[in-house]
This record gives C-alpha cells, sequence and structure tokens, in this order.
C-alpha cells in the first residue's frame, strides 16, 4: 500500500511538472537501508527559473521521471500495483521505481514547488509587464475569455464601465462586437458621441484562437475624433482654395476676352482696373499661403526682444486709411508699462495686422475698432474687439481653420483671403500662446491673443546675471 502511494505521489508531481512547463526532476540513487532508498535530489530545483523553457521535456529528463513511481519497495504486493496500474497515467509509468524513503519524497515535493513558485511568478512578472505597457496604448483595449467574461481593460477602456448617456452607447456596442468575435467573426463598428466634447469611436473586435481553438476575443477602442477633423479640414482646405484661386482667374481670363475686341477708351480703363483688382486680390492669396506656410514651419521662431506696442503702431498706421475709408474709428489702448515680447518681429506684427484687419472687414460704419494691450502676470495680452456682425456659436470652433468664412459674400465684398485667423493662431503656438475668441452673433466679437511677458524672462535674466557678478 505504501508504494502505491508513493507511486500515486509521482505522478502528481509528473502532472505539476507538465502544468508549469519546467523539466521534471532527476533522482539519483542514494545508500541507504539495504540499498532500497532514493534520493530525491533535484538538479535544477534552486535554480529552476533558469532551467530550459518549452514544451517538450529533454529527453534525459525524461528517462528519469520514467524511473518515478510504478515499481514498488519492500512491502508492495500485487494488489497495489493493479490498483494504481488502473489509470493512464500510472500505466505510463509502469515498470519503474519510486522513493520508497518518506525524507526522499519530501525533497521531491519541495523541489516540485520550487520549480511551480518559480514558473508562478514568471508568469505573473509577464503579465504586469504585459499591463504595464498596455497602460500606456493611447487606444482602449479589453480583452474577453472564450465564456464571454472580460479579463482585462487598460486605464483608457476602463472609463465606458457603468458608462451613462452617450458613451453607454459605446458600452453597448463594444458588448455585441464581442460576442460577435467570440463566434469566430471579426467586427468593427463607429460610434459618434454627441455630448461634450463631441467625439468619434471606432471599436474593433478579433478572436483569439490558441491551439486552432477559440480562446478568447479582443477589442480595440480608438478615438478618430482628431483624425476625422484633419480629414474634415483636409478636404475643405482643398476645395476652398481651388474656389478661392478659381474666382480670380476666371475673372482674369473673362475681362482678358473682352478687351480684345474692345475699342472704347473709358470700358478699357474700367476693365484695365477690374484686372489689376483680381491680380491683386490673387497675388494677396498667394502671399498669404507663403506666410501660412513659412509660419507653420517655423516651430521654433528667431528670438528678440520686440516691444509690443511698437508692432501694435505699425499694424495700426497700415490699416487705418483702410479704416478712415469704411468709416471706422481705431482706438488702441497701451499700458503704462511698455511690454516686451521675445519672438519673431514679422511673425508678430502678421498676426496683429491680420486681428486688427479681420476686425474692420466685420465692423459695421461708424463703429469703432478697440485694440486693448494689458500684462497679467506672466502674460501679454492684446484684444481686438468689433462691433460687427458677430460670430454665430455653431462656427466658432472652425473659423481658425484655413479659407473658412463666417459670411462667404461678405468676405468676397471685403476681399478677404480666409488665411488670416489660421495665420494668427499659428503664430501664438509657435511662441507658446494662444488667441481665444469670444462672440455674439449681431453684437460683435473680441479676439484675444496671449504671449508670454518677455519683460519677466528678461529682468530673471538681469537678476541671475548680477548674482553671477556679470555685467
Amino acid at each position: 500500500m505504501r508504494a502505491a502511494v508513493l507511486r500515486r505521489v509521482a505522478v502528481a508531481l509528473a502532472r505539476l511538472d507538465a502544468v508549469v512547463d519546467r523539466p521534471p526532476l532527476v533522482l539519483d540513487r542514494e545508500p541507504g537501508v539495504g540499498g532500497a532508498t532514493l534520493d530525491a535530489r533535484a538538479s535544477g530545483a534552486s535554480a529552476a527559473p533558469s532551467a530550459p523553457a518549452g514544451n517538450e521535456p529533454s529527453s534525459t529528463n525524461g528517462a528519469a521521471w520514467a524511473g518515478v513511481g510504478a515499481r514498488a519497495g519492500a512491502g508492495g504486493g500485487p494488489s497495489d500495483d493493479a490498483e494504481v496500474n488502473g489509470s493512464d497515467s500510472n500505466a505510463a509509468l509502469a515498470g519503474t521505481e519510486v522513493p520508497t524513503s518518506v525524507d526522499a519524497m519530501l525533497r521531491l515535493v519541495e523541489a516540485a514547488v520550487t520549480r511551480a513558485t518559480s514558473r508562478l511568478a514568471e508568469v505573473e512578472a509577464n503579465t504586469h509587464r504585459l499591463a504595464a505597457a498596455l497602460a500606456h496604448v493611447p487606444e482602449g483595449v479589453v480583452i474577453a475569455d472564450q465564456t464571454g467574461a472580460i479579463v482585462y481593460r487598460n486605464p483608457q477602456a476602463a472609463s465606458f464601465v457603468g458608462a451613462r448617456h452617450s458613451e453607454a452607447l459605446a458600452e453597448r456596442a463594444l458588448d455585441e462586437l464581442l460576442a460577435s468575435a467570440l463566434r469566430g467573426r471579426s467586427a468593427e463598428e463607429s460610434i459618434e458621441l454627441f455630448s461634450p466634447p463631441r467625439r468619434t469611436l471606432a471599436i474593433r473586435a478579433r478572436p483569439l484562437v490558441e491551439s486552432g481553438h477559440p480562446s478568447g476575443a479582443v477589442a480595440i477602442i480608438e478615438d478618430v475624433s482628431e483624425k476625422r477633423r484633419l480629414e474634415a479640414v483636409r478636404r475643405d482646405f482643398v476645395a476652398n482654395i481651388s474656389h478661392e484661386l478659381k474666382t480670380p482667374v476666371g475673372a482674369l481670363s473673362l475681362v482678358a476676352e473682352t478687351l480684345e475686341d474692345e475699342d472704347d477708351p473709358a470700358v478699357v480703363a474700367r476693365l484695365s482696373h477690374r484686372m489689376r483688382t483680381e491680380a491683386e486680390r490673387l497675388g494677396r492669396i498667394i502671399e498669404d499661403l507663403l506666410d501660412l506656410s513659412r509660419i507653420e514651419a517655423q516651430e521654433s521662431p528667431s528670438t528678440e526682444a520686440v516691444a509690443l506696442h511698437l508692432i501694435v503702431g505699425q499694424a495700426v498706421d497700415r490699416l487705418r486709411p483702410v479704416a478712415e475709408h469704411r468709416g471706422i474709428r481705431l482706438e488702441v489702448t497701451e499700458p503704462s508699462r511698455d511690454p516686451v515680447v521675445l519672438g519673431d518681429r514679422r511673425q508678430l506684427i502678421s498676426a496683429v495686422h491680420n486681428l486688427v484687419d479681420n476686425a474692420i472687414k466685420y465692423s459695421e460704419p461708424g463703429s469703432a475698432v478697440q485694440v486693448d494691450v494689458s500684462c497679467d502676470g506672466d502674460w501679454i495680452v492684446l484684444s481686438v474687439a468689433d462691433h460687427g456682425i458677430g460670430i454665430p456659436s455653431r462656427d466658432l470652433e472652425r473659423v481658425f481653420e484655413r479659407f473658412y468664412r463666417v459670411d462667404r459674400a461678405r468676405s468676397r465684398d471685403t476681399g478677404g483671403t480666409g488665411l488670416g485667423l489660421s495665420i494668427v493662431r499659428h503664430v501664438a503656438g509657435n511662441h507658446g500662446g494662444e488667441v481665444t475668441l469670444d462672440s455674439r452673433e449681431g453684437e460683435g466679437s473680441t479676439f484675444r491673443l496671449r504671449l508670454p511677458n518677455g519683460s519677466r524672462a528678461s529682468e530673471a535674466a538681469t537678476g541671475n546675471d548680477k548674482e553671477a557678478g556679470v555685467g
């Protein structure tokens, strides 16, 4: 009976080795009473992590296990052999020896537990490493087992658990796509979430297969809102620039054709003036495109200390004749201390010019445009306010896109290119600032250009020089 028990323990240890995917123990004979005991020394028990990996045990170790658990030592009888050999596992170990020493068997068990613990620690370390990596993936990742139970969600996907309102639609779509993937069919769906902020999610689910059998499913949740927005901007840009260039080019072609057969000097003069106007408009579009291209490419502009009141004065002086022609007053308020901005003079002049020019174009005759410069701690704020037609709330997020127009008919009359506010936004970004907008339809708009205060930086640099004994 004792031999049968030991043999069953040996079979259990063999199965444990197969589960943990480790090479089995090597058993050596140990001198003992009558030479009948075996020493359960594990040739790699203390260094189990360095044991060779793989699903196939080595031939040496496999042969060693062949000597475990089948042939009984002293005291074993035929009935014991028959009882143990009744199972498939014992039948596989028939004709081999098992340790008859309790101490040897305990060492055998300890070695097996050591290998199992080491293997479990390795699996846990790999799991934690994989989870840490997936936590940094921008997409949401959800993994389900073969029963459909969720076994993992990274932080990006966890936000949809117990979601309410429109995000509950994403959770329901996720469950449906995972169910489809568990049936062996890949599926994907695009979900529009209209709650602020408006988002577009692309959810894709794929089945997981292991050894030719389904083992679960994985779903990827990707926020494609920015990608869709950029695609829309690109399409609009191509369509708008084609339209903007087509208008003056078509006018030039038509006027030139008319001039060919015209003899009346007055008509010729009028058509020539029209040609010059359209050519100037075409030139402004091309110039603005070139400026925008240069500003977009120059992410780190040349840096110099620029007095902002000089920038404002230069931009306002250029536009004052235009404002007077339209009957609009330009009112400029400057702070008591001249603020300084560290940046590119040309870009800053372009930004201020476009803000004031935009305010003049969309103001009603007889109204005023206020230009105010103020200091707010580490920031300098240039605000340009008008009392014109204003901007509808639906257009507030798009006015800084290239060629986007709130009132296309009015833009044609004023000769705008639709690139001015886009240039302002890029100049602000290049200088570490931002441009914001407050507007009400029918009441007017206020644009605020916030730029880092260069005076603070200059004072800090001067103080550091004095402390260092420079100057």
